[in-house]
């Protein structure tokens, strides 16, 4: 089981809720001209800032898509466990790129934390670095005739 990064479960969008999702989806990107306004239970009136709104589409867009979101400050401190569960790796592996300095952390005590910023930043690096790798082998594949694409 992954831990949780913060103390909230990741949240999905019911079944019975998606076409409604699709919809606000739909309204989200509409709105470009004007400012979306949210509306209290008292009939009050406030505009959505734009950052909120960006928030706000990528929220509805995934879960009109069926994926769980869950919204994480980006200075968050994580344990060695929350960054290696986000990253999909070991443990002892993630200590192993922290000893490395390949991620930044810090320690308090004998405890390390790794800011998700961070971690975010390692793992955009890891997976172009992968990306361009894929890429170089299927054009060697295909230099040589052992990969034709699709």
């Amino acid at each position: 089981m992954v831990s949780p990064v913060l103390a909230r479960d990741p949240v999905a969008g019911p079944e019975d809720e998606r076409a409604v999702l699709v919809l606000l989806e739909r309204l989200l990107e509409s709105e470009h001209d004007r400012a979306p306004k949210l509306v209290g239970s008292r009939g009050e009136e406030i505009e959505l800032p734009e950052t909120v709104v960006l928030v706000l589409r990528q929220v509805v867009r995934s879960l009109a898509q069926d994926q769980a979101v869950t919204v994480v400050p980006v200075h968050k401190q994580l344990t060695t466990q929350q960054a290696a569960d986000l990253l999909n790796v070991s443990r002892p592996y993630l200590v192993q790129l922290l000893e490395a300095e390949e991620i930044p952390s810090t320690k308090t005590g004998t405890h390390r934390r790794i800011r998700l910023d961070d971690l975010l930043v390692y793992r955009q690096h890891r997976d172009e670095e992968r990306q361009a790798a894929l890429t170089r082998l299927t054009q060697m594949g295909q230099a040589t005739g052992h990969y034709l694409g699709s």
